[in-house]
């Protein structure tokens, strides 16, 4: 089922599969929620239903120029679809926002699991070579106009294929949507809005996310997002980190089966929640 769901200031565009306990997909960044078309029909034939979703200003999610929570939109969506509990799985961005989520609404998240999730506050330790890296992926994003070719490039090399790895290790279709994404987001006049962060954030709060965890880092992936998944498990009340090998930062779209499957594993003792 596909329909949008209103917000203030603006609507969100939500697929809704399956049957059973609910899943929430959060996107990461650099794509939209057709990200997580592989990662779907496992996990729905495993008996959940997944419903993701393109955050405002991605994909075919719209927002007017004011400022906005990303966490409330998330549940503006469970509430809309009539959910109340949902276990959330976000990609980068998106991890962040769904541990943001669990933290702010602790009694509408059954789960969290992290696929090379950013945790707000908390910067790890990158590499000279990859500090290098980050700056310039922030001057691409500041520069006006934006110049969409670089950030592809940047973002692929980062991203996709995994910083110090040779181009086109990861399949290429990763790299067209994150081509097509970038164009997007690049349009003269694209509205954004305003994020309004959790404060304090996330890394500060770490007691306050009660529900089981699990957090998985690529070894290809940038060395903070590793970290960012061991500092969890290290810190939260009940979490658990797993370093896949030979995969970068989309690990749903570059192992969709394999992480369906840990996630099924992961929430199937769990059941049943709604």
């Amino acid at each position: 089922m596909e329909r949008f769901v209103d917000v203030p200031g603006g609507r969100l565009f939500v697929v809704d599969e399956g049957d059973g306990p609910p899943v929430v997909l959060v996107h990461a960044g650099i794509v939209d929620l057709r990200s997580w078309d592989a990662f779907v029909p496992p996990l729905v034939a495993a008996g959940f239903r997944a419903v993701r979703y393109d955050a405002r200003s991605w994909g075919r999610s719209t927002t007017e120029e004011i400022g906005y929570s990303n966490r409330a939109d998330l549940v503006a969506i469970l509430d809309a679809l009539g959910i109340g509990r949902a276990a959330l799985v976000g990609n980068s961005r998106g991890g962040q926002i769904a541990f943001d989520t669990a933290i702010e609404f602790p009694d509408r998240v059954v789960a969290v699991i992290g696929v090379g999730a950013g945790l707000g506050g908390f910067g790890g330790h990158p590499t000279q070579e990859e500090i290098a890296l980050f700056e310039e992926m922030d001057r691409l994003e500041e520069a006006e106009p934006r110049d969409a070719e670089a950030i592809i490039a940047i973002d692929t090399r980062v991203w996709v294929d995994g910083p110090g790895q040779p181009p086109g290790r990861a399949p290429a279709w990763i790299a067209g949507q994150v081509r097509a994404t970038n164009v997007f987001l690049a349009e003269p006049g694209h509205v954004f809005g305003r994020p309004i962060v959790l404060d304090p954030p996330a890394a500060a709060r770490l007691a306050d996310l009660r529900c089981p965890v699990l957090a998985i880092a690529g070894a290809l992936d940038v060395s903070d997002v590793a970290q960012t998944a061991r500092h969890l498990a290290a810190e939260a009340p009940d979490a658990r980190a797993v370093v896949l090998p030979d995969v970068a930062h989309m690990i749903g779209m570059e192992r969709p089966a394999e992480l369906s499957a840990m996630a099924a594993e992961f929430l199937e003792p769990l059941r049943p929640w709604t």
